[in-house]
């Protein structure tokens, strides 16, 4: 995109950078919170803050006026799909519902024809599926950006929005401590990673069997000692949430994972996110979730309704940092 055409909607400067920006981007793919490094974590958090201001100004930023993204859909969707929906169209852009079972793929379409197919056709490409190596594969054969809707090994998107909301309340990220408790699944997957990358102390509790990938472990070790932070993996909840400015948790049983729900919750009992364990996180701590929560369970009713909860902003803040991924990649 050429500056000329940016000065339509920023002041030189911010065009300037924003320019700088998109042309280090051009080509690339959003699979995992890996493909960012910490520097570009926080250029996506202030580029996501910028375009939040002017959507609550009422300014129009059509920056991908005349580009498409296409959404394929395999899992079920709130947010994500709303989300990216609105975020195409308030960006000036046109978004493409597509569920596999609406799709060739759903009828033994190789993924990597979808790839080449749709390539030929859309500017983007977010897809929300199971497997991750699904998402690789299709990144491998499109010619254009592929972006992580969610697979069952990551959700980058979820936290580019926690890490833009809890920048917004602390003001910063670097040196903060954030809790996770729970199951060690996708989504504290990109949360280990993302707030290892940014500076940010990662405690995990995860039941026994339960803990994170490893090689997501070791990553994230590589992280922190980059800014002489630390990882902590324990099966002790209160542990994890000593001391701890943002605690966050996500449900027991994720989506294909209904049949040991069951099971789970008394596997689980003991993770409970209730006032008795927040009490030991800082007093002015954050709770995040990225829904839907099931009270009662992961969290008590108390928690993530109380004013330490921050949740619907949170998923407010999907909409402002997938926006910040869309020009990035797409424009």
């Amino acid at each position: 995109m050429a500056l000329i055409k940016l000065r339509e909607f920023y002041d030189f400067e911010f065009s300037e950078k924003l320019e700088q920006m998109i042309a280090s981007y051009q080509g690339r793919d959003f699979i995992s919170m890996n493909d960012l490094s910490g520097e570009e974590i926080i250029d996506v958090l202030e580029l996501a803050a910028e375009l939040k201001l002017r959507q609550k100004k009422g300014i129009p930023t059509p920056i991908l006026k005349g580009k498409t993204l296409a959404m394929i859909f395999s899992k079920n969707s709130t947010r994500t799909r709303v989300s990216f929906e609105v975020g195409m169209v308030q960006l000036g852009g046109y978004p493409l519902f597509i569920t596999a079972s609406d799709s060739q793929i759903s009828r033994g379409e190789p993924i990597a024809d979808t790839a080449r197919v749709l390539s030929r056709m859309v500017d983007g490409i977010m897809i929300r599926t199971y497997s991750h190596s699904e998402v690789e594969e299709l990144a491998r054969y499109a010619d254009v950006p592929v972006i992580n809707g969610l697979t069952d090994y990551e959700h980058p998107c979820q936290i580019l929005a926690d890490l833009l909301t809890i920048k917004e309340h602390k003001g910063q990220l670097q040196g903060l401590k954030v809790a996770w408790v729970g199951d060690g699944n996708n989504v504290c997957h990109s949360l280990m990673l993302g707030a290892a990358k940014v500076g940010m102390e990662v405690a995990v509790a995860t039941p026994e069997g339960y803990e994170p990938d490893s090689k997501i472990s070791y990553l994230t070790q590589k992280e922190t000692s980059k800014w002489g932070t630390k990882v902590t993996l324990t099966h002790d909840p209160e542990e994890a949430v000593a001391g701890a400015d943002v605690v966050v948790t996500d449900v027991w049983a994720s989506m294909g994972q209904e049949d040991q729900a069951l099971e789970r919750i008394k596997i689980f009992k003991h993770f409970q996110v209730n006032n008795e364990l927040v009490s030991l996180a800082k007093p002015d701590f954050l709770f995040l979730h990225c829904l839907p929560a099931h009270r009662g369970e992961e969290v008590t009713a108390e928690v993530i309704e109380g004013k330490h909860s921050v949740v619907f902003e949170e998923a407010e803040n999907r909409l402002h940092a997938q926006k910040a991924i869309l020009t990035l990649l797409l424009g």
